[in-house]
């Protein structure tokens, strides 16, 4: 006999107030008191890729799919783990592949597919998005795809959801967006004489420029100077430009630099040595070994830029980028194919943290997609070098158990103190304060732990989760202007 399709959603969609607390309801009595303390605080959203010009036009957004799923990697690389084609989510192709252009038929599919995400922090994170700030009642489903898509529609036609109006609705303190170091920041500079300029920031990613083997590389450094107004045809003229980069940013509200590398190894080269390689490849004659250097030495001069000019230094290595090949080719980056790999970071940090790791004007933020080396190198490190500190756990890893796991993996040797705080990392704008919600959540849920074992009293542990929500992000990415 076949097991009965289950019924329609009998009763109003509203979420559990005790969502992602503890089950134990001693516990739970506590994390409640905790999260109420740090429920309505407001973000301090310092690394994301919310777009600045989307910002800066604040024009009303386009439609559910366009705004909700085809730029959300979490929930694409699900459904496409299921067999579905990147095109029936709308995902853009670079050959020609076809590709569904029919918002309604895109939010049809990915609501057919909402049981997938049970159990995800995705489903988390829409859920909230969904209720709290859309402001529906029903669940997604196949039935449901088509009121919900038009109720989402009126609503975003509404000038309260246009995105300046967001930035205040859903508390954002101040957002950083993450730019590349060619960005011309006009976004930012229109932004800031509308009043905005203390609260929407830029962060300065480089990644692009310090890889050799970046596809165009000569190009981009080209762009590079002309951005910074240097002609880029030596090593000591490629550290000008970027110097000058990086004060443009600063005079624009930055407060941190962003480093995605493969590797952590920042082994410094000479000056020759590093002179020799960037003149071999603007000639197209770098190595990779050569490659792989110059990569290193360049977070070593990232470092020592940040003692000098103050910016926050962001390090985030260990993804393996467009893992096939053959999707690269056809839908491009950043749609799914991104895997963590093992990461060493003890041996690889060392140069940086023996020439800076003392500096009185260096913060250093070490974020990883390997767990398994929180409490074995991170930990220990953040726990001894005044200018690092953790990052949050990151991408695969801000799962509720995720977080969960690193609270319990870091904080024997580093302490809450040697952490900083939350991290959203995402381009889905709506989806910022359903994240900090859930960390929120977890790290009460945590201290509430520690208090019903008698390890902590519940003021002191109400004053962290505070710190941890907003004083810790603040003080790790100090205005610097």
């Amino acid at each position: 006999m076949e097991a009965p399709m289950p019924t329609s959603q009998a009763e109003p969609w509203t979420l559990h107030p005790d969502r992602a607390l503890p089950a134990d309801p001693t516990t739970r009595d506590v994390a409640r008191r905790i999260y109420a303390a740090t429920k309505d605080l407001p973000i301090v959203s310092m690394h994301g890729h919310v777009d600045a010009a989307m910002l800066n036009a604040d024009a009303p957004f386009g439609d559910p799919a366009q705004l909700l799923v085809v730029p959300d990697h979490y929930l694409v690389r699900m459904i496409v783990s299921q067999g579905v084609p990147h095109g029936d989510l709308g995902v853009p192709a670079q050959d020609g592949s076809r590709t569904e252009t029919d918002p309604r038929a895109i939010w049809r599919t990915f609501c057919s597919h909402w049981h997938l995400y049970r159990g995800t922090p995705t489903r988390f994170w829409m859920e909230h998005v969904l209720v709290e700030v859309l402001g529906l009642t029903e669940r997604p489903s196949a039935d449901s795809a088509d009121r919900l898509f038009d109720q989402i529609t009126a609503r975003l036609a509404t000038d309260a959801f246009r995105p300046l109006a967001l930035v205040d609705s859903l508390n954002l303190e101040i957002l950083a967006t993450t730019d590349p170091a060619s960005a011309t920041l006009d976004d930012h500079t229109a932004l800031a004489a509308r009043g905005w300029g203390e609260r929407i920031v830029p962060t300065f990613r480089p990644d692009v420029v310090l890889h050799v083997h970046t596809p165009g590389w000569v190009d981009l450094v080209a762009e590079l100077g002309e951005r910074a107004g240097v002609t880029v045809d030596s090593y000591d003229a490629y550290l000008t430009a970027l110097e000058a980069r990086r004060r443009a940013f600063v005079e624009r509200g930055a407060r941190a630099t962003d480093h995605g590398h493969f590797s952590p190894d920042t082994t410094p080269l000479s000056r020759d040595d590093a002179a020799r390689i960037f003149t071999a490849a603007l000639q197209g004659r770098a190595t990779a070994a050569q490659a792989q250097a110059f990569s290193a030495h360049m977070l070593f001069e990232m470092a020592r830029m940040s003692t000098e000019d103050g910016l926050t230094m962001q390090l985030h290595p260990g993804v393996l980028r467009n893992h096939s090949a053959r999707v690269a080719a056809v839908r491009g980056a950043d749609v799914g194919y991104d895997v963590p790999v093992a990461t060493e970071y003890t041996h690889n940090l060392r140069p940086l943290l023996e020439a800076f790791g003392h500096h009185p004007d260096f913060r250093f933020i070490v974020f990883t997609v390997d767990e398994t080396i929180f409490s074995r190198e991170l930990a220990p490190l953040a726990g001894v070098y005044p200018a690092m500190k953790l990052g949050a756990p990151w991408w695969f890893l801000d799962t509720p158990d995720g977080m969960r796991r690193f609270r319990e993996a870091v904080t024997d040797t580093a302490g809450f103190y040697n952490t900083t705080g939350f991290v959203d990392d995402t381009r889905a704008f709506f989806s910022i304060p359903a994240r900090h919600d859930l960390s929120r959540r977890i790290d009460a849920g945590y201290l509430a732990r520690l208090v019903a074992e008698h390890r902590l009293e519940e003021d002191e542990a109400t004053e962290t989760a505070v710190d941890l929500a907003y004083n810790l992000p603040k003080q790790a990415y100090p205005a610097l202007r």
